[in-house]
């Protein structure tokens, strides 16, 4: 079995959040199943996008909002999102901002108004 100790874990930082990969196919994961964690800043929003699969982010720490399709969601600890595969979504920190998510390795994430991209914290 696989072990990706924290000290090894890929972090990606963007002006939004910063993405710790715990497992993927390139680190670690024999699946198609990739887990990482989001942490983000008060105020900080990600861009508005969809993914082609499903995610399911868990709150850890913190409180934040979550629009998802044009309805926001208050998120805190414990709150589990289930985030549809097409549907447009942005997250905002309202206090300081930490959740692990799964989804299919590989996932494409689509910007309003841009071109389908795999993050590299899901490869």
């Amino acid at each position: 079995m696989p072990l990706v100790r924290h000290a090894d874990a890929r972090r990606t930082t963007t002006p939004n959040a910063t993405m710790t990969t715990h497992a993927s196919p390139t680190q670690g994961a024999t699946t198609r199943l990739a887990v990482w964690s989001v942490e983000m800043t008060p105020g900080a929003a990600g861009p508005e996008h969809a993914f082609d699969v499903e995610q399911v982010w868990t709150v850890l720490d913190g409180r934040a909002t979550a629009r998802v399709d044009g309805t926001d969601h208050d998120l805190g600890p414990g709150d589990a999102l289930v985030l549809p595969a097409g549907v447009p979504r942005r997250i905002h920190a309202v206090e300081p901002f930490r959740a692990v998510v799964a989804a299919p390795a590989g996932a494409r994430a689509t910007p309003v108004d841009g071109e389908p991209v795999l993050p590299p914290w899901i490869a």
